[in-house]
């Protein structure tokens, strides 16, 4: 009975407190109810309720992944399965370090091996990593903030730390100095999260405009009167923007354009670039002699335009994945799927770029999560971001993780969102060390599972020397 009531109760807070539309609060409870139960099962036990725990509390999600038009069924199921799995193994090195009496090393060890995990998986998985405990918290900047320094993997860590440890100072035959520094720990962290504040960044900034249909049409070719028509409703959506809008920006591959049609284009977004004095910023997808790429085109009011094409393209087989960062007037460009990788952000954080301007294309019940992603990226690196999503939410923030205005399409035939951004330091900590806290995860959990299956020390014996 306890071991059911443990798997419903962290089943239940991790499908309200993770997952596409989370309450953040919540992540930090969802895995207690299971570690609190876990050093008091058999190992079996321990891993299979944290299974289907975690399996049970990602069903809010199963029908995005099943139907997502970006992760194929079978990654799909991988990265479900993945998941339970994963936090399944940490519950039984938690499990076995307790047990032992490693109170602290277990709470340390568990969230480490949660964390390294994901870290490789973000290097291998084509489509790279978003929707995990990180993003849970994107929208508390006094936690997010610490992305600065340990990149985001700070945050994933600290949401199963806080648990964990509370979990290790509860469970039977603990030494007493593990539960003390666990618990002080906890209550440095929580002291942190509860009075810490960020402030808004001040200074110069930016007037930021996004323009975002509530359906995608991707990729509509400029050369046709349909291509035609959407570029001049466009520019009468960029024509009404208020006053003082300094750039502009489209969604994801909204014309599809070549050698011929793409002057037609930069023509028409030229012109209503020098009569409103704005950058116009689109998404394309451009047909060249080096290849097709998605990309990101820049048109200032006067001069050459920029084009940055994304590095990232998922398993799109008909598309040429960019190499290079591209900037204008110190603003750098991104596309969509590159906030799910760590480059090409941290290049723009490295070279002090304050501000990435970001056409991208979701699929709805995701915006909020994908929109956070990129937030994220943008506090890693030290940049404000403008993300300009179709189907999706609409976004601008600040480098301090404060979101300065969005909205979500889907009631509106057009959304549009308008805000003063502040341009970010650029050059964080983790833009010049990178992922150096992953590694340490990695360092954290070798140290723990050697623990945990080194055999027990015996007692030395003692011998009486009365009877020799």
């Amino acid at each position: 009975m306890k071991a059911i009531l443990a798997t419903v109760a962290s089943a239940l807070l991790f499908f309200f407190g993770t997952g596409l539309d989370p309450l953040p609060e919540l992540a930090w409870l969802a895995p207690l109810p299971v570690l609190l139960l876990a050093p008091r099962v058999s190992g079996v036990a321990a891993f299979a309720c944290a299974f289907a725990a975690y399996l049970a509390g990602s069903a809010g999600s199963w029908s995005y992944f099943w139907h997502s038009l970006s992760i194929p069924r079978p990654a799909a199921l991988g990265i479900l399965g993945g998941s339970a799995v994963l936090f399944a193994a940490s519950t039984l090195l938690f499990r076995l370090l307790v047990r032992r009496g490693h109170g602290f090393l277990a709470a340390l060890a568990a969230p480490a091996l949660w964390t390294v995990a994901l870290y490789v998986v973000s290097l291998v998985n084509p489509t790279g990593l978003v929707g995990t405990l990180m993003t849970t918290q994107a929208d508390r900047p006094s936690i997010v903030r610490i992305a600065a320094v340990t990149g985001g993997w700070g945050v994933e860590f600290l949401v199963l730390f806080v648990p964990a440890a509370v979990a290790a100072a509860l469970a039977p035959g603990v030494r007493a100095r593990s539960r003390t520094i666990g618990l002080v720990a906890v209550a440095a962290v929580l002291g942190a999260v509860a009075f810490a504040s960020v402030p808004s960044l001040t200074g110069p900034s930016t007037r930021i405009a996004l323009i975002a249909p509530a359906q995608s049409r991707w990729a509509v070719d400029v050369a046709t009167p349909d291509g035609q028509a959407l570029v001049r409703s466009y520019v009468d959506q960029i024509g009404r923007l208020p006053d003082g809008v300094k750039a502009v920006v489209l969604p994801e591959a909204a014309f599809a354009v070549d050698q011929v049609s793409r002057p037609r284009l930069i023509e028409a977004f030229t012109e209503v670039a020098r009569t409103r004095n704005l950058d116009v910023v689109t998404g394309v997808l451009d047909t060249t002699p080096d290849g097709r790429f998605n990309a990101a085109l820049a048109v200032p009011p006067s001069g050459t335009p920029v084009e940055y094409r994304k590095w990232h393209n998922g398993d799109s087989p008909n598309i040429t994945s960019g190499t290079e960062l591209a900037r204008f007037a110190g603003i750098g460009l991104m596309v969509c799927m590159d906030v799910n990788f760590a480059d090409p952000g941290r290049e723009y954080g490295e070279a002090g770029t304050g501000l990435v301007l970001i056409p991208a294309s979701d699929e709805d019940v995701d915006g909020w999560a994908h929109s956070r992603t990129a937030l994220i990226r943008g506090v890693e690196n030290g940049f404000s971001v403008a993300w300009s999503a179709a189907r999706g939410t609409p976004m601008l923030a600040d480098a301090q993780g404060h979101v300065l205005a969005d909205t979500r399409t889907g009631d509106r035939p057009v959304s549009v969102v308008v805000a003063d951004v502040p341009l970010g330091p650029g050059k964080t900590p983790y833009a010049r060390f990178g992922d150096w806290f992953a590694w340490l995860c990695g360092l954290v959990a070798l140290a723990g599972i050697a623990t945990a299956v080194r055999k027990p020390s015996l007692s030395p014996i003692t011998t009486n020397t009365s009877q020799l």
